[in-house]
């Protein structure tokens, strides 16, 4: 490989790795198992209508 051709070659990768940091993120955050089950319990909870007694 000429040095030119090198060269090059190392001026597209700075460019693409500097794309892709650029790029939005279209994958979601990672929840851990242990935070989703809190979440589904603090949904229910609150999704469950409190009744007064009577």
């Amino acid at each position: 490989m000429n040095r030119r051709k090198k060269g090059i070659q190392i001026l597209k990768a700075q460019a693409k790795r500097a794309n892709a940091k650029l790029a939005s993120k279209t994958k979601p955050k990672y929840i851990s198992k242990a935070e989703r089950a809190k979440l589904e319990v603090a949904g229910e909870q609150a999704t469950t209508p409190v009744t007064p007694p009577q």
